[in-house]
């Protein structure tokens, strides 16, 4: 499945500061950042079932947002990107 994490973390106290390198923290493990606070996830659904348990146990409901929208498979790879937008290189092998 492929998913594209957003989020928007109310950051004017320390605490939120954290939550949000947090939130970035848990999005990276599984994506890839494509701007700011925009994640391109490629996962399977019990992975999506773990990334969603960790957002929720990070986030705070009362001030913090993040929206997870479930698009169809090849979307990212033929997304129109303009100006300095790379590939996300989800097909590409992980190197450790």
């Amino acid at each position: 499945m492929e998913l594209l994490i957003t989020y928007d973390v109310e950051t004017t106290t320390p605490e939120g500061r954290r939550r949000l390198r947090r939130v970035a923290k848990t999005c990276e493990g599984h994506g890839i950042r494509v701007q700011k606070s925009v994640f391109e996830v490629v996962c399977s659904d019990a992975e999506w079932l773990r990334l969603r348990h960790q957002l929720e146990t990070v986030m705070d409901p009362e001030d913090d947002s993040i929206r997870v929208y479930t698009v169809p498979r090849g979307t990212f790879s033929t997304a129109l990107r303009l100006g300095n937008s790379p590939t996300a290189g989800h097909d590409d092998p992980l190197i450790f």
